[in-house]
C-alpha cells in the first residue's frame, strides 16, 4: 500500500474519529511465538500511533522479536465503524512518564482532585516506561456503508455475477 493511500484512508472523518479514541486492540506475536492481542490505551500523533507500556510489560520481548503489529480500533454501535491498521512497532525507552501517556488518560471522566491525584500515583510509581511507536504501513477503514470486509465485498461481486447471468 502506497503512503498517499493510508493518507487517504486515515483522513477520512470517520477515521478521524476513531483516531480520537481511547483505546485500540494491539495484535503481536509473543516472545514463545503464540498470538496475543491486547487493549491498550493511545494516542494519533497525525502521522502515527503511541502507545505507553511499563518498562517490565510481557508485550516488550515480543515486539522486540518480531515488531510487526496490527491495530485495531472500533465502534460498539451497530454497524460497527473498523479502522485497521498493520505497521512496525519502534520502541523508545524513556525517562519518567511520556506527556503522550498523561494526555491519551486524561480523556477518562476525573475530577481535578482525582486528577492530581492519579499523576502522582503515576508518578511516584513509574520511573519511565516504553513508548510503542508505530508508522502504519497499512490501513483500511470498514463502515458498512461505503466499504466492507474484502470477503464480503467479493460476495458481493459474486452476487451481481450470478444476477447478471
Amino acid at each position: 500500500m502506497q503512503p498517499n493511500e493510508i493518507t487517504e484512508i486515515l483522513n477520512r472523518p470517520i477515521s478521524r474519529e476513531l483516531l480520537a479514541r481511547d483505546l485500540t486492540r494491539l495484535a503481536y506475536v509473543a516472545k514463545d511465538g503464540t498470538p496475543r492481542n491486547v487493549p491498550i490505551a493511545f494516542t494519533w500523533n497525525g502521522s502515527q500511533i503511541v502507545m505507553c507500556t511499563t518498562k517490565n510489560a510481557p508485550k516488550l520481548p515480543g515486539l522486540r522479536k518480531n515488531p510487526t503489529v496490527a491495530l485495531t480500533i472500533d465502534t460498539e454501535a451497530h454497524p460497527p465503524k473498523i479502522l485497521l491498521i498493520r505497521g512496525r512497532a519502534e520502541l523508545d525507552v524513556v525517562d519518567g512518564i511520556p506527556d503522550e501517556y498523561l494526555r491519551m488518560n486524561g480523556t477518562y471522566e476525573m475530577t481535578p482532585e482525582q486528577r492530581v491525584h492519579w499523576e502522582a500515583e503515576v508518578r511516584s510509581l513509574y520511573d519511565g516506561m516504553v513508548r510503542i511507536v508505530v508508522t502504519p504501513t497499512w490501513a483500511k477503514l470498514i463502515d458498512f456503508e461505503t466499504t466492507l470486509p474484502s470477503a464480503v465485498e467479493e460476495l458481493v461481486r459474486q452476487r451481481e455475477e450470478r444476477r447478471r447471468a
